[in-house]
């Protein structure tokens, strides 16, 4: 007993040199879970996931149809924008108005979106715009046709009426006084007949001769025949760079238009072979700045695989805006359309801002056709309005 004695109190005494005494797992208390309240299981809601760290943006554009190659165009810009600007705090949604824009702006706002970039028709943004208005939503339309912006919708796309204005004005500068004008029928030619008058005569020259031309054979003959009846120094092609392809030489064919200087529109810039056209030499244009438009299709089709449409800036520059409009704006909250207007914004496009009637006002450059490219004659400002 003795013996048993000691050799129970030295293993003690060692346990108790290397650490605490281990109880077997049999021999746990178990644990005991104190019952506390649960929070009410959320519903399960319709549309997207909330998302209430990043601010929630929806690019309506077609993803489907004739026009899906101008629709994906402008998706893969708005996604190299974010990767550009590392925006980790918006969230943008793309909604195909293929079947239909308005149906496209309801499940966009259903979802949470506070921002619409899109779409890009007239006739979408008009069927968008009254949705939107009544969501508080403001719309960014990439179309061009001013009777759509007002009452929160805005338009990024290019003004035919800011294009002419800005090649008439270089001219006049130039010592150009007399200006005649080949407009095409239809809504583009309207507007653009009436900007072209008013450019002139805001320029202080005279415009001796206008006429009208369609697509039946022999129509933009015709046109041209009645206007080389009379002086002219310059003659405005509102139309596009082919169209201007088809009208110089015979332009160049009659008296009157052997010296004329040839002036083009904004749609020039979207054709990116007009400087290999060799007919349209010493012919201006005013466009957008192409400064950083080279570096941008290069980068895009190092990503995509494909050239990208011109007019893809504009979602690119459209996501350069929100993230700007970001740094005041909380995300969940309405988006504060008055800064709109309130500040000026660049992009690749360059400066521009709105006005009060909802139309992106450009800093504008004159481009020249010249030997077999295109180059800038008259760069545009830094700001808007300088």
């Amino acid at each position: 007993m003795l013996r048993w004695t000691v050799v129970g109190a030295a293993l003690f005494i060692s346990a108790c040199a290397t650490g605490p005494r281990v109880i077997p797992q049999g021999e746990r208390p178990p644990v005991v879970e104190v019952p506390r309240d649960r929070p009410a299981d959320r519903p399960i809601q319709p549309g997207l996931p909330q998302d209430v760290a990043r601010h929630r943006v929806a690019l309506l554009v077609p993803l489907t149809g004739p026009n899906a190659g101008v629709g994906k165009s402008l998706e893969n810009a708005t996604q190299l924008a974010i990767l550009d600007t590392n925006a980790d705090n918006i969230r943008i949604t793309t909604y195909d108005t293929s079947t239909g824009a308005a149906e496209a702006a309801r499940r966009a706002i259903a979802d949470g979106n506070k921002l619409i970039l899109g779409p890009l028709l007239a006739e979408e943004a008009r069927e968008v715009a009254p949705l939107a208005r009544a969501a508080r939503v403001p719309v960014l339309s990439f179309s061009n046709d001013t009777n759509v912006a007002g009452g929160g919708t805005f338009l990024l796309g290019y003004s035919p009426a800011q294009s002419i204005e800005r090649v008439v004005g270089y001219a006049r500068t130039s010592g150009i006084t007399q200006f005649a004008g080949l407009v095409p029928g239809g809504l583009y030619g309207e507007r653009s007949s009436t900007a072209f008058l008013r450019a002139v005569e805001g320029a202080g020259g005279t415009v001796t001769v206008m006429e009208t031309y369609d697509g039946r054979p022999g129509s933009m003959t015709t046109a041209l025949a009645k206007i080389n009846r009379q002086p002219y120094q310059a003659i405005l092609i509102a139309g596009t760079g082919a169209n201007g392809v088809t009208a110089v030489p015979i332009i160049r064919r009659a008296p009157n238009g052997k010296t004329a200087r040839i002036l083009g529109t904004e749609l020039w810039n979207t054709d990116s072979g007009i400087g290999s056209n060799a007919v349209l030499n010493g012919a201006w244009f005013a466009s957008v700045p192409d400064n950083y438009y080279r570096q941008y299709a290069t980068k895009y089709r190092g990503r995509f695989g494909a050239a990208p449409y011109r007019m893809s800036t504009l979602g690119y520059d459209a996501v350069l805006l929100t993230v700007r409009m970001a740094r005041d704006w909380k995300p969940g909250s309405e988006f504060p359309i008055r800064e709109l207007t309130s500040r000026s914004f660049a992009g690749l496009d360059g400066a521009f801002r709105f006005g009060r009637d909802g139309v992106a006002e450009r800093a504008l450059e004159v481009q020249e056709v010249r030997a077999g490219q295109v180059v800038t004659v008259s760069a545009a400002p830094a700001t808007v309005g300088d």
